[in-house]
C-alpha cells in the first residue's frame, strides 16, 4: 500500500491538525514537530506528513505532491487553487475584514477611489469589485498593513483580525466584515478518485471528532 501523503502549515495549524488526527486514531505524535524534520512517517497507517509554509500547501494539493492538506481559508480565496475544500475544521477561527480610522465607520461608501492595502490583494479585489462594485487601488504589502492608513499610504486595509487588540492599539476599528476564517482541510482531485476509501475514512473519523 502507498502511503497518502498529508501537507501541513508550519506552526500551531500543524500541532492542532495532528492532535486531531490522533484523537481519531491516527497516531503521529505532535511532539515529531519539534524536530527538524520536514517529512514524519506514520508506518502503521501508511500516512506521511510533511510541513510547508501555509500559502504553499494548496499548490501542493493542486499538483499532487499531497493528497491532502490543512490549509486556512484565507489562502484558500486568496490562492483559488484547483482542489476540493471538504471540510471545516473549525480551529484558527478569525474574520477577514476592512479596517481603518473610526471616523470611517457607515462612511466607507463615501470615499471614491480608495486605496486599499493589503496583504491579500485577490481577495480585496473581489470583494470591492464583485461585491461592492466598486473600482479600488490595491497597495499590496507583506508586514504590518495596520500601518498604512497611519501614515496616509491608504484609506483602509483588508486583513485577518482574531482578536482586534492590533488595531485598537493603532486606533483602528472593524469597518466591514468579508468572510469567516479558519483552517479548512482540502484534497487533491485525482487522489480523491484514486484513493476515495482512505480519504473518505480520514474525513468521517475527523468529522466525528468534530461532532463530539
Amino acid at each position: 500500500m502507498k502511503y497518502l501523503t498529508i501537507a501541513l502549515p508550519k506552526g500551531r495549524l500543524a500541532e492542532l491538525t495532528l492532535d486531531m488526527l490522533k484523537s481519531a486514531g491516527i497516531k503521529c505524535e505532535s511532539t515529531d514537530l519539534k524536530s527538524r524534520k520536514l517529512i514524519i512517517k506514520d508506518q502503521q497507517n501508511m500516512i506521511k506528513f510533511f510541513m510547508a509554509k501555509p500559502s504553499d500547501v494548496p499548490t501542493y494539493v493542486e499538483y499532487g505532491a499531497a493528497d491532502l492538506g490543512v490549509v486556512g481559508k484565507d489562502t484558500l480565496l486568496e490562492e483559488k487553487r484547483n482542489l476540493y475544500e471538504v471540510l471545516n475544521l473549525q480551529f484558527g477561527a478569525c474574520k477577514m475584514c476592512v479596517a481603518g480610522p473610526k471616523e470611517l465607520k457607515g462612511k466607507l461608501d463615501s470615499i471614491v477611489n480608495k486605496r486599499v492595502a493589503t496583504k491579500y490583494p485577490t481577495i480585496a479585489r473581489d470583494y470591492f469589485e464583485i461585491v461592492k462594485k466598486e473600482k479600488i487601488e490595491i497597495i499590496k504589502l507583506n508586514g504590518s498593513v495596520e500601518l498604512a492608513p497611519l501614515v496616509g499610504l491608504s484609506e483602509v486595509i483588508v486583513d485577518v483580525v482574531e482578536s482586534g487588540k492590533t488595531l485598537q492599539e493603532n486606533n483602528l476599528v472593524v469597518l466591514e466584515e468579508i468572510a469567516d476564517i479558519s483552517a479548512r482541510l482540502v484534497v487533491n482531485k485525482v487522489s480523491m478518485k484514486m484513493k476515495n476509501q482512505r480519504i473518505t475514512q480520514i474525513i468521517d473519523s475527523m468529522k466525528k471528532e468534530l461532532a463530539k
